[in-house]
């Protein structure tokens, strides 16, 4: 008996060799330069901003180089895989106008690319085939440690401070004779297949990061398990080589967590005689606690959830101007520079990452997501709010539906100024900002002045009397200066700070009494504004309510 028949006896229906496959999957036909980057989550949990980092750098790498930037779904263990995190994937994409050039979405029956399948789940034969080869090469074994072993190996490495794994003297069934390891097999003991390393942990090797440089790394001497004895699916870090091997990807971008596996890759693609990808580690996305500066959490911070994103309502190009000054430190001043290029054209380079953290402010994504609203149009606000408002907010969705060119009056208002407004930081907020502008809404307000209650009345009367809707704004401010000069109210800010007893109050107590009477507030944008979208049977409805009381 020889590794031959150990390989079959093992795989037993794979036939097809990894020249048949290399066939099947050929070379991309693509420029020098263009490059194949891949987002390639786990279904273990829900997207999130540590993810969607490296799907954005991803993106941006294919598409300024004319590159492929592929879709695949990494779901060997099935035993962590949560409903709907697939799904999520695909709506995060969406949501974010990023468009896989290759995916497949086993939920839709739909595929897309030359080298599916794209979930690992379906590519079983493909893995088995290769580390088929690896038996018959020697160079893997069916490990039969049970896991109560395996635990027994790594309390005894931890109490005598060793490295944790199978190496060396731990590998107990590495060199078992062959015969010995067909007899187990077919007696039906439960086995894993691992790599017989060929590296020294003593010895080191170099490899150039893309982000973090040249750095010399110890070789990997564990005997990592490539395949799983239950379901037959290999590890995560066999099916990155074959699938990134396959699939032609040049670039790899993911966290700098992952440093730690590049030995094993290392390992895994010198042991095929395979060309690596070139590897981009990103850095840690922080978050300013307080006076400290901590990784962001998925399980302290909303903000680390994409869905905190839309929950707030922020314009989706928002997310992605602040993640992307983030990623790169120059990409600020390349957006002063190119205001209305897309950010898919941003030059992005590895280098200009920031190896000691990425610090992400909710500060300046606010400002970034203002910034983008003001330079909205009133019906791209109105759509914003609609479709924010159609997921989280249903009966402002319907009054959204019933007043659409209304509400877009509303939040026009001081838009079209050179310095447009940035009331708006999300679109949650602009029902908080603009509910008053609804009646279903202001019937319900409670409406409380600064100023005595008869001199409220007394303005409000003496205004009903001067109001005419289509007076021009300097109109409509001529006739509050005379009535203020009527009522004994300075229209001098100067002269009122000089004398205040000489008056019953200024000019700015009595539009704030009309404010308070239209709106219930005593901040709110362009009074003269608000009354032309109102109109004159709201405005004076308005005033009566109060005179009435």
């Amino acid at each position: 008996m020889n590794r031959e028949d150990l390989a079959n006896l093992i795989f037993p229906t794979i036939t097809k060799t990894i020249a048949d496959y290399e066939k099947m999957y050929p070379e991309r036909n693509l420029e020098n330069e263009a490059k194949v980057t891949r987002f390639a989550p786990s279904p273990t949990g829900f997207m999130h901003i540590g993810h969607f980092m490296p799907t954005l750098i991803n993106y941006v790498l294919a598409k300024q180089s004319n590159g492929i930037f592929y879709l695949r779904n990494e779901d060997t263990d099935s035993s962590r895989e949560v409903d709907g995190a697939v799904s999520y994937i695909r709506h995060v994409f969406s949501h974010y106008h990023i468009k896989p050039d290759e995916y497949e979405y086993k939920d839709l029956n739909e595929t897309k690319g030359l080298y599916a399948p794209y979930i690992q789940s379906e590519r079983k034969e493909i893995y088995q085939t290769f580390i088929k080869y690896l038996i018959q090469e020697g160079k893997a074994y069916p490990c039969f440690l049970t896991p109560e072993e395996i635990d027994s190996i790594r309390e005894g490495q931890a109490k005598d401070k060793r490295r944790i794994g199978i190496y060396g003297r731990y590998a107990k069934y590495r060199d078992l004779p062959v015969e010995e390891a067909m007899k187990r097999i077919k007696k039906g003991e439960v086995y894993t297949i691992r790599l017989k390393s060929s590296g020294d942990f003593n010895r080191k090797f170099k490899f150039n990061d893309l982000a973090f440089g040249e750095m010399e790394l110890p070789e990997n001497d564990l005997d990592i398990p490539i395949m799983k004895s239950k379901d037959g699916l290999p590890t995560y870090h066999f099916a990155h080589l074959v699938d990134d091997h396959l699939m032609h990807t040049t670039h790899v971008v993911r966290g700098q967590e992952w440093l730690s596996s590049v030995p094993i890759h290392y390992e895994l693609f010198k042991t095929f005689g395979f060309k690596m990808p070139k590897y981009i580690h990103i850095p840690l996305i922080l978050k300013k606690d307080g006076e400290s500066i901590r990784k962001i959490s998925k399980r302290l911070d909303p903000e680390a959830k994409m869905s905190y994103y839309e929950e707030k309502g922020y314009p989706y190009l928002a997310v992605i101007e602040a993640v992307m000054t983030i990623a790169n430190s120059n990409y600020e001043a390349w957006r002063e520079g190119h205001p209305t290029e897309p950010y898919t054209n941003f030059p992005f380079s590895p280098k200009k990452m920031s190896a000691s953290g990425a610090l992400f402010d909710l500060d300046k994504l606010d400002n970034i997501s203002k910034n983008i609203i003001s330079r909205m149009t009133k019906e791209e606000v109105y759509e914003g709010v609609l479709n924010w408002s159609k997921e989280y907010d249903i009966e402002f969705y319907n009054l959204l539906i019933k007043y659409k060119d209304y509400s877009m009056l509303i939040y026009n208002i001081e838009r079209e100024q050179k310095k447009p407004r940035k009331d708006y930081t999300y679109y949650s907020e602009i029902k908080e900002k603009t509910w008053y502008m609804y009646d279903e809404y202001f019937k319900d307000a409670t409406i409380t002045f600064a100023s005595p209650i008869q001199q409220v009345k007394t303005i409000l009367e003496e205004y009903k009397t001067i109001y005419q809707e289509e007076d021009l704004q300097e109109q409509w401010f001529t006739k509050i200066k005379e009535l203020c000069t009527k009522l004994n109210y300075a229209t001098d800010m100067k002269a009122y700070k000089e004398n205040p007893e000489k008056y019953l109050g200024s000019i700015v107590d009595v539009t704030n009494i009309i404010r308070v009477a239209l709106t219930s507030l005593t901040t709110t944008p362009d009074l003269y504004s608000i009354m032309k979208i109102l109109g004159k049977e709201k405005v004076l409805a308005r005033i009566e309510k109060i005179l009435v009381k």
